[in-house]
C-alpha cells in the first residue's frame, strides 16, 4: 500500500510540475481552484440526483443497489475533487461524470458479485442451539 501511495504522489507531482511548465505557477492554481469549484458543484448537483434516485426507487418498493453505488461513487468523486492534484481531480471528475459513473459502477458491482460468490456469502449455517441470557445482558449460547 506504501508503494502505491509513494507511486500516486511521484505522479501527482510530475502532473503538476508538467503543467505548471506549460501555463506557469499562477495558471497551474487557477487551473486547481477551478477544478476544485466546477468539482465542488457538479458533487452537490449529482449528490442531489441520486439521492432522488434513491427515494424514488425505494418508494416503488425495487432494490437500490445502483443508486446506492451512485451515491457511494459521487462521494467519493467529492473527496478526490477536494484532494490537491490534477490527477486525483480528473479521477473524482469522471466519477462525478454520470456516463463514467455507470461504466465503474457495473465493473464494480460485477466484482462485488464475483468476491460472494467465490467467499461463500449468502450460505446459510443453522446450529441446533438455545441462546440462554446470562446475568450480564449478553446472551450465551449453548449448544444442545
Amino acid at each position: 500500500m506504501a508503494v502505491v501511495l509513494l507511486l500516486y504522489l511521484v505522479a501527482e507531482a510530475a502532473a503538476v510540475w508538467a503543467v505548471s511548465s506549460v501555463v506557469g505557477v499562477l495558471g497551474t492554481l487557477a487551473l486547481l481552484l477551478a477544478g476544485a469549484f466546477l468539482g465542488s458543484w457538479l458533487a452537490r448537483r449529482e449528490g442531489s440526483r441520486a439521492a432522488s434516485a434513491f427515494l424514488a426507487t425505494v418508494r416503488a418498493g425495487r432494490p437500490a443497489h445502483n443508486e446506492v453505488t451512485d451515491g457511494m461513487l459521487i462521494a467519493f468523486g467529492g473527496l478526490l475533487i477536494m484532494v490537491p492534484g490534477f490527477l486525483s481531480d480528473l479521477a473524482g471528475l469522471l466519477l462525478l461524470l454520470p456516463p463514467t459513473r455507470a461504466v465503474v459502477r457495473r465493473a464494480w458491482l460485477r466484482r462485488a458479485e464475483r468476491r460472494m460468490a467465490t467467499h461463500g456469502a449468502g450460505r446459510v449455517i443453522v446450529v441446533d442451539s438455545e441462546v440462554v441470557p446470562d446475568d450480564k445482558q449478553h446472551p450465551v449460547i449453548e449448544s444442545r
